[in-house]
């Protein structure tokens, strides 16, 4: 959690206006949105794990409620929504930036 920590300093601390920053920050930054985007798939791919055991017996080690795993699911989607929304203004800005070149 500490890369989503630095992940969002760095998105709440970019600046918004698009004259004052250069295409090439712009890329870095699109870089590391989608850095951490990779990041919320990793999270994603052990919940799946989690939740589909590899092995019959697996199924009686995991304790979390129906309750717990949704909660879970649910930060997940909320993080993951809240970085693909960082992206996508990232590229618009990048986009504008590009474009008045």
């Amino acid at each position: 959690m500490a890369a989503s920590a630095r992940a969002s300093a760095r998105v709440s601390s970019f600046p918004d206006s698009s004259e004052s920053t250069s295409a090439e920050s712009l890329a870095l930054q699109a870089c590391d949105d989608v850095e951490s985007l990779h990041e919320v798939r990793h999270a994603y791919a052990g919940l799946e794990r989690l939740i589909g055991p590899q092995r019959v017996n697996d199924a009686e080690e995991v304790c979390s409620s129906r309750s717990e795993l949704s909660a879970l699911v649910r930060v997940v989607n909320e993080e993951l929504r809240r970085r693909i929304e960082a992206a996508e203004g990232t590229l618009r800005s990048l986009r504008a930036a590009v474009a008045a070149r």
